[in-house]
């Protein structure tokens, strides 16, 4: 008796699983927004405008924190 019960809540567990990844599969599109997409650019564009000053700045001050 309690070997039929585990065999069906085994059975009954695997097909909730299954059900769950199927309803994942369903829901994802993989699509981009475009709200995204503005904000990875300006990160990025954040990111080397930052790195381009810094760089500037190194350039500009070289001689001067040689001693340091």
């Amino acid at each position: 008796m309690m070997t039929k019960l585990a065999v069906r809540a085994t059975t009954a567990t695997i097909q909730w699983f299954k059900s769950r990844i199927e309803q994942g599969k369903a829901d994802d599109r993989g699509d981009i927004s475009i709200t995204t997409i503005i904000i990875w650019v300006a990160a990025t564009a954040g990111a080397l405008a930052i790195a381009g000053t810094i760089a500037v700045v190194i350039a500009k001050y070289n001689t001067s924190l040689s001693g340091i």
